[in-house]
């Protein structure tokens, strides 16, 4: 993670009052460390159910950690999702399947493999589904599961980092550094835009996220032209 993009997106009014930041639903939080997190914000950003994504540091002690000072954290991705839409299962099988490095393999507590659970239930699932894990995996598992405790935001320029690469449609969509922790929109298209979730998702809900016909033109471009190119940072 030693190239750093820094080209934030600039605070316009969008140019459509329609596109879809904000979504009015119950939500539950789930927390997870899986290696590098832009990797990560982009696949659980464009999975449906997940409301709003964001990265972040979390699992150790230390105050206020940042990148360069990370401390004992650990790098993660905080979900809001709907659980009347997605399980939780169904989130920790996303966090099985897409660990980037660091599943059986020790590395520093930066990259660890970490379940972070927000209430009793979380719990039972994230063990229960380790057992079923380790079972399969023929070398030790070295994820950490442990109760959620203080969550620290990463720097705004590690926010849905592939969606800041194209400048000129945050700018378009009136995103600006609070935005792209808590919009809708921007989490959808933080995956679309490197191949996450598919053209025929895309289509099934262009309309409601508000974009106008030349922003999901450009989306539909970028998204075939990365489908199934990987995730890795």
């Amino acid at each position: 993670m030693l190239r750093i993009i820094r080209n934030f997106c600039t605070m316009k009014p969008p140019v459509n009052p329609a596109l879809l930041h904000d979504v009015d639903v119950a939500t539950k939080k789930a927390t997870f460390g899986m290696g590098c997190f832009w990797s990560n914000d982009s696949l659980f950003g464009a999975k449906s159910g997940v409301i709003r994504t964001r990265v972040g540091y979390s699992g150790g002690t230390s105050k206020n950690p940042t990148y360069r000072s990370i401390g004992d954290h650990t790098e993660v991705i905080e979900l809001d999702y709907d659980p009347k839409t997605i399980k939780f299962e169904d989130l920790l099988e996303m966090f099985w399947e897409n660990h980037e490095y660091g599943l059986t393999t020790k590395l520093k507590r930066q990259y660890q493999s970490m379940i972070l659970y927000h209430d009793e239930e979380q719990k039972a699932a994230a063990e229960a589904s380790y057992t079923v894990m380790k079972e399969r995996c023929k070398e030790p598992l070295r994820t950490e599961i442990a109760p959620a405790g203080v969550f620290y935001p990463a720097e705004d320029y590690h926010q849905k980092y592939r969606l800041q690469g194209h400048k000129d449609l945050c700018i378009s969509l009136g995103l600006d550094s609070s935005k792209l922790q808590t919009s809708h929109l921007a989490a959808r298209l933080n995956g679309y835009l490197v191949g996450v979730g598919g053209r025929s998702q895309f289509e099934q809900e262009v309309q409601s996220l508000g974009l106008s016909e030349k922003q999901a033109e450009y989306v539909r471009r970028e998204l075939e032209r990365n489908e199934g190119g990987g995730l890795a940072c």
